[in-house]
């Protein structure tokens, strides 16, 4: 294939320099490429498509009607990323989270971080994610935070930028183990002559975390699901499958004398951790929201009395907060000592009266993002939007304005991409996945979210984005 023709455009590419010089790190894949001809490649996406299709890789699209389940559509050409840049990633994820660890831990008990000011007290104990039933709240382990998926995001100056911190219930996971095992069926030999490190033990790395924050030598570990019409049902019982372990759901749970119970054809069970993908509030309708019929009556109190071991802890939602986002350099610096390892976005908060009239004056050169939203919702791209739109927004942060931050609008670097066109450059974003066990590690992989309409930055896969697979290289 030629990729003389490859046009790199006003950002970063992950492939080639503004000059359209290949870079070192991707230097052998681009070898195999230009020896694979455009029909070849076609091939190989078709059978990635048609793999994705038989590992019944989907999500659910709410308020679709176009059925329930679709694909994310995985792209054929990989992102390639150094070592040496890597390490650097690895460092900021690990500050970060221990940083974050320390402060939910600090607002639901002494909360030095509010009583010295560093962020706002309203802003925490105001929050719809602050939840009061977990003050005084000391975790197993004293670990908040087990799983987190943060996103990352490379401007047009090379350097990488959080983008948010995702501390609940980050999804996507599974999307990354399997896009590794369908690419490497496309370039079965390049993963060995790259050195390109593996993401396939994370299932054990899972389990072996979750069985860490249980006080029982061989505890009985679960998975609780909202069920199959949850988005990201694929992937629950995909981990369960992969760790050995149980998939439930609310209705297969009871709670006897502060423990929790599975009914299974034996019996009840005793079930002593739960990898939960049920958002807090919905956990427990007997101390959180009494309408829900996710969750298990009584298991709140069964995980305070130490006879549950949940992950993530309840409560770890105020820390995903758009707003609480601002404060997390102050709070690196607060609670480490350290200077931040990786970089927020600059970010304007509406509920300050300079930064509000900054984003009302310049909103159609801004991102602005509602500050409980996830998924790519309540979020408007000014360049991409119209002036109703513009007016809309203008409206909405003048009547709640603690409810939106707003963000320059970033380039977002590009990776080669398989289009109907042939090679183009797409925007992505980079999600790597923590695990806080005996000690925080960084998955060296992610999942990479491409946004595969030409020109779009918005790269969610309810959104209609896509992903490809991450390699990170040994070497």
């Amino acid at each position: 294939m030629d990729t003389k023709n490859y046009q790199v455009g006003d950002n970063f590419d992950e492939m080639f320099t503004d000059e359209g010089k290949c870079r070192a790190h991707y230097s052998e894949f681009l070898s195999q490429l230009k020896k694979t001809s455009p029909k070849k490649i076609s091939h190989l996406q078709y059978a990635a498509n048609k793999n994705q299709v038989a590992m019944g890789m989907t999500f659910n699209v709410y308020h679709d009607n176009q059925g329930i389940e679709k694909i994310l559509h995985l792209d054929i050409i990989p992102r390639i990323i150094a070592n040496q840049e890597w390490k650097h990633l690895e460092a900021g994820l690990k500050q970060r989270i221990y940083a974050l660890n320390l402060f939910i831990h600090d607002i639901y008990n002494d909360r030095k971080a509010l009583k010295d000011k560093i962020v706002p007290e309203d802003l925490v104990l105001g929050s719809k994610d602050y939840l009061k039933p977990c003050i005084g709240l000391n975790p197993p382990k004293g670990i908040w935070c087990h799983i987190t998926g943060t996103d990352l995001v490379r401007n047009k100056d090379g350097n990488y930028y959080i983008l948010e911190d995702n501390l609940r219930c980050p999804s996507g996971v599974s999307y990354m183990l399997e896009s590794r095992e369908i690419i490497k069926r496309a370039y079965p030999d390049l993963f060995n002559q790259l050195g390109v490190m593996p993401v396939s033990d994370y299932p054990v790395k899972l389990l072996k975390m979750l069985q860490f924050i249980s006080n029982k030598e061989k505890p009985v570990v679960g998975v609780l699901t909202p069920g199959i019409y949850n988005s990201a049902y694929f992937e629950h019982s995909y981990l369960a499958l992969q760790m050995g372990v149980e998939l439930v759901s609310g209705v297969d749970l009871v709670t006897k004398g502060k423990k929790v119970y599975m009914q299974t054809t034996k019996g009840l069970e005793q079930i002593d951790v739960l990898y939960r993908r049920i958002d807090d509030t919905f956990l427990d309708p007997l101390t959180f929201n009494p309408h829900s019929l996710l969750g298990v009556p009584g298991i709140f109190e069964a995980y305070k009395a130490g006879h549950i071991a949940l992950a993530n802890a309840p409560g770890t939602g105020v820390a995903d907060d758009k707003a609480v986002y601002a404060y997390v350099p102050k709070l690196i610096k607060y609670y480490l000592g350290e200077e931040p390892i990786l970089h927020n976005v600059p970010t304007y908060l509406c509920r300050e009266e300079k930064d509000r009239q900054y984003v009302l004056d310049h909103i159609e050169e801004l991102v602005v993002k509602e500050t409980n939203a996830a998924g790519g919702y309540g979020m408007l791209i000014g360049p991409k939007a119209t002036k109703a739109e513009h007016a809309k927004f203008r409206e909405l942060i003048k009547s709640n304005p603690t409810n939106y931050i707003a963000q320059p609008t970033l380039s977002l670097s590009t990776v080669p991409t398989w289009t109907e066109e042939g090679l183009q450059g797409r925007h992505v974003d980079l999600r790597p996945y923590i695990l806080y066990g005996e000690e925080i590690e960084v998955i060296p992989g992610a999942l990479t979210r491409v946004a595969l309409k030409k020109g779009s930055l918005v790269v969610n896969s309810s959104q209609g984005g896509g992903s490809k697979d991450t390699w990170v290289l040994y070497n």
